[in-house]
């Protein structure tokens, strides 16, 4: 079963973040308090809601305790950012990630229950959409358009097959550049050499693929 994830504030990060999630299989709720906005991505999300996003007991009401995370979007609202971080939380989300204006916006959401910031000048809506699905994900680079580079943990399954066996370019479209073990990354990689938990895999592979790697 897939996660479920809350996408609270729908600007330009917040809808592509949102949009990105439910396009890869993700059950997303996706709040804001505009109507118009909320009318507009209702058909790309999984259900939703225009809400008070100030008020505690209009968050109360619309089940973040449901969820396995809260993104909390709204980088420019103070007030509203602390109020939706607090409500996750005390209703027991396991995971609160909140956008920040600056790094002294970031230090407040973290000194209120926060458990990772986003920065709108490092992130992007889709970078952290393929990073909340894939687990396996250490760091995703844009290429161009149409490529990507990761940085992957191999899956369970993976481990203690080589590269051979795997055949990873055959069934997920990606190909290797360089493998990190031990601390070290090394572009000389021996295909017959087995993978292990602490591996990591520099790879590089076409975006229409990425779901195939999850």
């Amino acid at each position: 079963m897939g996660k479920s994830i809350a996408v609270i504030g729908l600007g330009r990060f917040g809808r592509k973040l949102a949009e990105s999630l439910y396009e890869m299989g993700t059950d997303v709720m996706a709040v804001d308090k505009n109507p118009e906005i909320v009318a507009a991505v209702s058909g790309r999300v999984t259900y939703a809601i225009e809400t008070d996003v100030v008020s505690e007991d209009a968050l109360k009401g619309i089940g973040l305790g449901s969820m396995d995370v809260v993104v909390v979007a709204m980088g420019s609202d103070l007030v509203a950012s602390i109020m939706s971080v607090m409500v996750a939380k005390e209703q027991g989300v396991p995971m609160v990630i909140a956008k920040a204006a600056d790094k002294r916006m970031g230090q407040i959401l973290e000194r209120i229950g926060a458990d990772k910031i986003i920065f709108p000048e490092e992130e992007t809506g889709f970078r952290t959409a393929r990073t909340l699905v894939m687990d396996s994900f250490l760091e995703f680079f844009d290429i161009d358009d149409n490529l990507c580079l990761l940085e992957i943990k191999p899956k369970k399954e993976w481990i203690g097959k080589n590269l051979i066996e795997l055949d990873l370019r055959g069934k997920y479209g990606v190909n290797v550049v360089a493998v990190k073990d031990h601390s070290e990354m090394r572009s000389f990689i021996d295909p017959k050499r087995l993978l292990e938990a602490d591996t990591e895999l520099l790879v590089i592979l076409e975006k229409a693929d990425l779901n195939r790697l999850k």
